[in-house]
Order: structure tokens, then sequence, then C-alpha cells
């Protein structure tokens, strides 16, 4: 990454004006002193004592504790066991309210009301009045078009012929995989397979069908038992392998996503009468698409993969609230947004996400705050996750419109002006 000659120039010399180079190199400096503190660290057992030796070393006030360990949290301890190591306390997020929002999906039928977790102002009325705008419209149709969770190894091999045939052997090996995968969980299947070979390494990438849960760490435990068989078996044994190569775009925003799927692929639509789009936008369903058009440019212009307004900030909020992981939003932000005007002058909107990692259980979905929030949005439990992963799609829907109609009526600025400075 590189920084041009003159904004380097200016860094340094802004450093300069407080520390000489000798001293700023000497700040740089390793060092072996002891460190000023010491956290207990996890024990498999999560008890009140190491919650309060940790505080103690922590040596802030009491006032600063009962922030983060209120009473509430003291008695519900035990519950955050298995989310959670060195663990202090919990930290409150405000949560709105979003909806109705009318989904009319292959497995999401009905009027959702969803809580989004987000110190962000500005972010729930955004939504809520798109969801509202969807509502009228007479909801948005969703629809699940493909499931599945990858993980993706790697091996090394002396040279490419070896690598040859160590595919040539893993081809006859599925249902061994299969086997060794699903003895490691109830829920999870292997559902396919794909090979990639690069010189003398090879990477096999195992999709798999994880139920009604997000399925990160089933898919983990289920591949490292396919490892170990194939260790056990092969004939020819790699020099080393990764659990994780690097390319099952696992947190991250990948061009695979477009290619296949990793978590849910959803796809949502609507179309809005030109009289609503003035009514509660301000605008045109011309306008609108003028902007899309000229963000789609403005996204292949500035390298984005896919084109959308801002679906990290409503599945960042929903992810929060419902226990989701959240760092997944990396990848399940990506996808593309279109508008279209009819010869009507009414305004068709869909939204593609292929990358949705969602669950309705296990995870985070079991925490008190959490699983009440999913409740209330209803997709806790059992058999829930697919209308989930519908309803995700019409809240990023609801979100592009409203983000693309205030900044075509001049409201952008404004409305948070109004709401986060009010």
């Amino acid at each position: 990454m590189s920084i041009s000659r003159q904004r380097a120039n200016q860094h340094l010399s802004r450093l300069l004006e407080s520390h000489s180079l000798q001293e700023l190199a000497s700040r740089l400096a390793p060092r072996s002193d002891t460190p000023a503190i010491s956290i207990p660290k996890h024990h498999h057992t999560l008890t009140s004592g190491e919650i309060a030796k940790r505080w103690h070393a922590l040596g802030v006030s009491a006032e600063i504790q009962a922030q983060l360990l209120d009473p509430q949290t003291e008695q519900q301890y035990r519950s955050y066991q298995h989310n959670i190591e060195n663990f202090i306390g919990t930290v409150k997020v405000p949560v709105g309210l979003v909806g109705p929002l009318r989904v009319n999906g292959l497995f999401a039928q009905g009027d959702f009301v969803l809580p989004l977790a987000t110190t962000e102002a500005a972010l729930v009325a955004s939504y809520s009045r798109g969801a509202q705008l969807i509502t009228e419209a007479g909801g948005c149709t969703a629809m699940l078009l493909s499931e599945g969770v990858s993980r993706a190894p790697g091996f090394a091999f002396e040279n490419l012929r070896d690598a040859g045939l160590f595919v040539a052997w893993a081809v006859t090996q599925e249902e061994q995989f299969r086997l060794a995968a699903e003895r490691t969980t109830r829920h999870g299947k292997l559902a396919d397979l794909e090979f990639t070979v690069e010189g003398n390494h090879v990477y096999l990438r195992f999709q798999f069908l994880t139920g009604d849960a997000a399925g990160q760490n089933m898919v983990t435990i289920a591949t490292q038992a396919i490892c170990d068989y194939i260790i056990a078996t092969s004939p020819l044994k790699p020099k080393y392998y990764f659990l994780e190569a690097n390319f099952s775009g696992d947190k991250k925003a990948s061009l695979q996503s477009f290619l296949a799927v990793r978590g849910k692929k959803v796809t949502a639509e609507v179309l809005i009468p030109g009289p609503m789009i003035k009514t509660h936008l301000h605008t045109s369903a011309a306008a609108m698409v003028d902007h899309w058009r000229m963000a789609a440019i403005g996204g292949v212009l500035s390298g984005t993969i896919g084109v959308q307004g801002h679906y990290a900030n409503g599945l960042a909020a929903l992810y929060l609230a419902c226990g989701q992981d959240v760092a997944c939003v990396a990848e399940s932000a990506v996808g593309v947004t279109r508008f279209e005007q009819t010869e009507n002058h009414d305004l068709y909107a869909a939204v593609t996400l292929p990358n949705l990692i969602v669950g309705s259980v296990g995870g985070g979905t079991g925490l008190p705050s959490q699983h009440a929030c999913l409740e209330i949005a209803g997709f806790a439990g059992a058999d829930k996750a697919q209308a989930f992963a519908e309803t995700c799609a019409a809240l990023c829907l609801a979100g592009e419109l409203s983000i693309v109609g205030a900044l075509c009526a001049g409201d952008f600025a404004r409305a948070h002006q109004k709401l986060a400075r009010g």
C-alpha cells in the first residue's frame, strides 16, 4: 500500500513536532520488561470468583464495573459460559424496532417486526421507512436460492505429480469423507466437494448443509475429521496441511460469492408505485434509477465486490441483536442491488445476497437478550433459519430504498443532522 511523497513528508513533519527521530525510533523498539497488568485467564468452568479476580486485576472503579457487570448480568453469568472467554460482563447496545415488514417468501410469510441493535442514529428510522414502503406496496417477494457453508483445507506436496495423484485418490473418497464428517454432527451433511490445484498445492472446498445453525463451528469440526481421515489413509501423504487455507471466503468479501454460495443465497424484489415513492420518499422512480446507475459505476470504479448501498448497516444491527456472528457481515453484506423504472413510472427494486450466514439455533442465539430478540422477530428455534435469511434480504431491500430515496430527495444529511445531533 503506497503513499505519496507529499503525504509521507507531512506525516513525518507532524511526528517530528513533538519528538526527535531518535526518540521515535526508541518508542518502536521491543521491550522486555514485565507487563504492567496480568489478566487471570479463561478456565473451562466460569465462576463468580474468576470474574471477581479479573475486575480486581483491572483496578478500575466500582462505577465502571457496575456498567458492565450489572445485577442481571451477574445473575445470568453462567449463560455466557460457551460464548466468551475471560468474561467480565456485558455491553448494552440500544435496540430499536423496524416494521412491520411484509415478506412473501418461500419460507418467510407474514409481517415481521425486527429488532436492530445499533449506536448509529438514523439507521432504525431509515430502515423503518423502507419497511413501511414495502409493506404498503403489498410486501416484497423473497426467495431462498441455495444454501451451504464451506471450509477449505489446503494440502502441500513435493511436486505437481504428487498433487495430481492425491486428487485422483480424493475423488474416489467422497463417501468416506461424508461418513467421517457426519460422525461429528447430527445436523450437518456434506453436500459437495470441489478441487483446486495450484502447482504442488491442493485446495479441497467442502460444502455442508448445516440445518438451522449458522454452522461455522459445525463445518470446522467436521472438516477436521475429514482431514484426519486423509492423513491416516491417503497413499500420498502431504508435506503439511492447514484446516483452512483462505479459500472458503470465511468472514471476507470475495468474488467467489457470486459463483457459489456460503451460507444462504437469497434474492428479494418489490414493485413500488410511483405515487408511493413521491409520498414516502419525496422523489421519483426516475431519480432513484439515475442514482442507482451512477452508484453502480461508482462501485465499479472504486473496485467494490458487488454493487449496493449499505447492506452492512442493517445486517450488523440485526446480527448483533439476534445472536449471530457479527464478523460474518464482512461476507454477508456482499451483494447486488438493482433499480429499474417501469413503463408506468413505478420502481422495480431487487437485492441479491449470496452469503447470508444466519442461524436460528446455536452460537449466540441462546443468550438471554439475543434469544429474546429472536422471539420478537419470530425466528427462535428449529425450522426458522431459512425464513430468517429471506427476511434479512427483505430488510436490506428496505434499507436500499430508503437511503437512495434520501439521497435523491436531498434529505440524507438533514436526517443525520436532525436525528444524530438534534
